[in-house]
């Protein structure tokens, strides 16, 4: 029986896959790429907003939500392609669910951010 890796020790290994993980998948996921690009930016966009800490932490959390969710998305992708690269129904609904995922995310993070810089800059 393998021993377990317990205490701090497991924390640091788990720190290293996590880290991992981020590389690949900023090397071969190029929506990735693109949002978390754009999740710095609107990070850095909401530090010189001036709104309240609530709508700071809502605008900074949708978009980090995004990144969240398209690394689950990529996870599953991954998943199902190294299964088999035949065409199956459940594979592909596995992949279009995961996108959907990403645009419904997208889509709360667009709301969100509307939300706020309305109600903050152009409403009466």
């Amino acid at each position: 029986m393998a021993s377990e890796t317990k205490g701090f020790t497991r924390v640091i290994k788990a720190a290293g896959y996590s880290l991992k993980g981020l590389k690949a998948a900023w090397v071969n996921e190029a929506a990735f790429r693109q949002e978390a690009v754009a999740a710095i930016i609107a990070i850095i966009i909401a530090f010189y907003l001036d709104v309240s800490q609530i709508e700071r932490i809502l605008l900074i959390g949708s978009v980090v939500l995004v990144a969240i969710i398209e690394l689950i998305n990529s996870a599953i992708e991954a998943v199902v392609d190294r299964v088999g690269t035949e065409y199956h129904e459940l594979s592909g609904r596995a992949k279009d669910i995961g996108s959907a995922a990403v645009f419904v995310t997208i889509g709360l993070a667009l709301f969100i951010w509307a939300t706020i810089l309305w109600s903050r800059y152009f409403a009466v």
